[in-house]
């Protein structure tokens, strides 16, 4: 990993791994303009679409906004604007990826319209599946009806994609946003600053998901907030629950079913050993928490700085970035790139690029 002083303090040059990064999409374009596979391999036979999908489409343009080398020519932004819609179901509005069976349609739709803002697009088509939740009761017996105890990490990807799709798609009001925000504000867990009030169980009796799910659930969350620049009702609190998190880091994460479903032998990651959204779960709620409190905001720098020294360390002497199967995958590589832009973000002067990284949610919500 290389090292420079830079007017007193130390600086991590990621240059290397960004050029890896580029590379990787480059190697996942399929020849049309706009059109991308998501994986760069097949995995046990036939269980992955190797043609141009959803996900592939939009991780791209995701992508290649972080980095800065977002397409600049009017035919490859038209390319990237035509192979996204046409994954939206002209009768339900829904966007949908034949290939992916980890995320729910809400999540997918979101995700294709977010992208689609990049190039100052939106879908051909309302969403229509969707119409009966402009109503304040629609919403909020939706919102009431997500499952907040035992899938608040899965359930999220359904409570924060209709947001971003709806609001992004110009298909509700300011009063719509207010009622969604209200629930919010009466929801938050004055214990851990999470959604939804109640519903996380820190007392390690396991009446709930583990207390990283929640978090993680959170950051969905508030994404949404932060882009409408809503304030949070326990920031402090919040930043307590994100440092425990890291202090109990090394009993790993236990990775929920797509599905929802229990899983009696979960898979366990490490956070700062993944290359996937676990990272930048973690970093967001904890960087944008101390962006509205000043509580233990040296010890969150410290903490932040000691994080990406190690996971930095990780991604650039440990991951095979050739042959990693996660790292080929451009949904999962997204969410790395996402934590290096926040953490470029919150630790002005720590990580060193040509351009400049950028965080997709700083322009629209979802991913």
């Amino acid at each position: 990993m290389k090292y420079e002083s830079s007017g007193g303090y130390q600086v991590i040059d990621i240059r290397e791994l960004i050029e890896t990064v580029n590379r990787i999409v480059q190697n996942h374009h399929l020849g049309t303009p706009g059109s991308y596979r998501r994986w760069g391999w097949g995995k046990n036979g036939k269980d992955r679409d190797l043609g141009t999908n959803a996900y592939g489409c939009a991780d791209a343009a995701n992508i290649l906004y972080s980095v800065g080398s977002f397409p600049e020519k009017r035919v490859e932004r038209e390319g990237f604007i035509a192979s996204l819609r046409s994954f939206q179901d002209p009768s339900t509005g829904i966007f949908k990826d034949k290939g992916d069976r980890s995320h729910h349609e809400l999540h997918t739709t979101a995700h294709c319209v977010a992208a689609l803002e990049l190039f100052d697009a939106r879908p051909k088509h309302p969403i229509r599946a969707v119409s009966g939740l402009k109503s304040k009761s629609g919403l909020e017996s939706f919102l009431d009806g997500l499952d907040w105890k035992q899938n608040p990490w899965i359930a999220s990807h359904k409570g924060a994609g209709l947001f971003s799709a709806m609001v992004l798609c110009n298909e509700v009001s300011g009063p719509w946003q207010d009622w969604y925000f209200d629930w919010f504000w009466k929801e938050a867990d004055p214990e851990t600053g999470f959604w939804r009030k109640g519903c996380a169980d820190i007392s390690g009796a396991g009446l709930s998901a583990p207390l990283f799910h929640h978090m993680a659930g959170t950051f969905h969350y508030l994404f949404v907030h932060e882009y409408a620049h809503r304030p949070l009702r326990y920031p402090e609190k919040m930043i307590d629950a994100c440092l425990a998190l890291y202090r109990d880091r090394a009993h790993g994460i236990p990775i929920p079913l797509s599905d929802g479903s229990a899983d009696r032998n979960p898979t366990v990651s490490i956070l700062g050993r993944e290359i996937g959204f676990s990272e930048i779960d973690w970093v967001y709620c904890m960087n944008r928490s101390r962006r509205q409190s000043c509580h233990r905001f040296e010890e969150t720098d410290r903490i932040l700085k000691e994080f990406a020294g190690d996971y930095l360390k990780y991604l650039m002497e440990a991951v095979d970035t050739e042959h990693n199967d996660r790292f080929n995958d451009l949904h999962w590589l997204f969410g790395t790139v996402c934590a290096l832009a926040e953490l470029q973000q919150a630790l002005p002067g720590f990580i060193k690029t040509d351009k400049p990284l950028k965080l997709v949610l700083d322009r629209r919500p979802f991913i």
